[in-house]
């Protein structure tokens, strides 16, 4: 259901028993935000219990959490993410008393579940979603009503459950999996007797204000415009024999994707990279380059995804993050029009240099968050790839750089230099390779990379409120001290060090 923010809306459920009730009240959980209010309401016995004590556990990711009835407390409070108030407003004898219990204080930066909302007159935020049950034969009905970004992402949440239905998956139990960067999310579905798998959520791109040539940034960019690139993407490294999630269901309209689980199994060890892990990886992407890859891929009949290439005007714009959002973090002062043109100047002149290198498909994030260790198995299999949706047909050098120099995890120079030594290895293993010819690539793309992530780290932080990605900030200009060192890159190292950017290595 795609609703207008001031359209209202009904959405209908039928529930054959208790353990549908409680879904419903779990499927309520995600959508909730700080401010949100669900009134709650029906006849004694309708199953408001059920649903209200699913919710608050699903919150909490505790099957087993207590949650008693506020009957007599008329307030239980639960510090999950967001917290959740939980009123009984049986006992109140009008909506005055309402404004006594702190609701407002509750809503600042928490939501509210509601029973008996009668009782409040008209007390309750206009925005409040409104869940009456009542009995349907042996069974219950749900009826929600509302309007505004709540109603909306509840109609997005019960969409999954849909998805999860038509896949015969409707009683698994949803957990929801930390997210990455961007604006997808994920879940972790169970069902008795199944391995787990993944439930991804991925809107949609808005592409954003235009910023050059009436283009938005993710135009120029080529960042994927829907859940379709991934389909694609994973259907040909499926077929190539890279162990990649199974495709289980999906809606791609809505961005909704049912997929394999590939395991849990990190790359890093205790948090720290293990040379021999990165070799093999490295050599697995020696093999990802030794394919004949298509410029267009099939998604689903009649959906075709173009393979887009990573062209110079996309790297020029990923670099150029560095000068919007870094500079003016680090110095306090917009990035000057000279600055600009120099420093455009400097990197059209280092692309110039490798027009000539090998392109292959580039997944553009090839590093440890994204590589699941599967030390049981053997061969390609051992490592699952995930997070490929934005792979384009570019410099083969682009993804060891993304590994050698792994953006989340400190890379000794000694363990970039065998992870770089271990493909270069594994490419002259399968016939002639030009190991210069890659150094050279390498080193640029590794400087293209890590001053676009300097940029992006600003950008999560003062756009998106995410600061915990600063962290990784003195990892990245180390790794750009590296990449510089490479003769041909002289001129944009002097240019990095006159702004700061980066200091004279020792």
């Amino acid at each position: 259901m795609t609703l207008s923010p001031a359209t209202h809306g009904v959405i209908e459920r039928v529930l054959a028993d208790e353990a549908e009730t409680a879904r419903l009240g779990a499927d309520l959980a995600p959508a909730l935000r700080a401010g949100d209010v669900l009134a709650l309401s029906g006849d004694l016995g309708a199953g408001k219990s059920t649903l209200a004590r699913a919710l608050v556990r699903a919150l909490a990711q505790d099957d087993a959490l207590d949650v008693p009835s506020p009957t007599f407390t008329l307030v239980q409070s639960y510090a999950t993410q967001p917290p959740i108030h939980h009123l009984d407003l049986y006992r109140l004898s009008g909506g005055d008393e309402l404004d006594e219990l702190g609701l407002d204080e509750m809503l600042s930066d928490g939501a509210a579940l509601i029973e008996w909302p009668e009782r409040a007159g008209d007390r309750l935020p206009g925005a409040t979603v409104q869940v009456a049950l009542s009995q349907r034969g042996d069974g219950r009905l749900a009826i929600i009503t509302g309007g505004g970004p709540v109603f909306r992402r509840i109609a997005h949440s019960l969409a999954m459950r849909d998805l999860l239905r038509q896949a015969g998956w409707g009683a698994a139990t949803r957990r929801p999996l930390s997210g990455d960067a961007s604006a997808r999310g994920y879940e972790v579905v169970t069902l008795a007797g199944h391995a787990p798998r993944l439930l991804m959520d991925s809107p949609p791109l808005v592409l954003g204000p235009p910023v050059r040539d009436g283009k938005a940034y993710a135009e120029i960019a080529h960042t994927a415009r829907n859940v379709s690139a991934f389909v694609a993407i994973d259907r040909l490294l499926a077929e190539a024999g890279f162990a990649v999630p199974d495709i289980c269901a999906r809606d791609l309209d809505r961005g909704f994707l049912l997929i394999g689980h590939l395991g849990d199994g990190h790359f890093l060890e205790d948090g720290r990279p293990v040379a021999e892990r990165y070799a093999a990886a490295a050599a697995l992407l020696a093999d990802l380059h030794r394919h004949d890859w298509p410029r267009r891929a099939e998604a689903a009949p009649g959906v075709v995804h173009e393979i887009p290439p990573f062209d110079r005007d996309a790297m020029l714009i990923e670099a150029e993050l560095l000068l919007d959002w870094y500079t003016p973090y680090a110095t306090g002062a917009a990035a000057s029009q000279p600055m600009r043109g120099e420093f455009r100047s400097l990197w059209n002149d280092a692309l110039d240099r490798i027009a000539g290198a090998e392109q292959s498909l580039v997944l553009r994030d090839f590093h440890s968050p994204n590589i699941i260790w599967r030390p049981e198995r053997t061969g390609p299999d051992r490592m699952g790839l995930i997070d490929f949706q934005d792979a384009l047909i570019g410099p083969a050098a682009y993804d060891l750089a993304s590994l050698a120099m792994d953006a989340r995890v400190t890379i000794p120079p000694e363990v970039e230099h065998a992870t770089v030594d271990a493909y270069v290895a594994a490419r002259e293993s399968a016939g002639s390779f030009d190991a210069e010819a890659l150094a050279l690539a390498y080193a640029t793309m590794a400087a293209q990379r890590n001053t676009k992530i300097l940029g992006i780290f600003v950008r999560l932080n003062e756009r998106d409120g995410k600061p915990a990605y600063l962290k990784h900030m003195p990892r990245i200009r180390d790794y750009l001290s590296r990449a510089l060192s490479h003769p041909a890159l002289e001129a944009m190292r002097r240019f990095y060090m006159a702004h700061r950017i980066v200091e004279e290595q020792r």
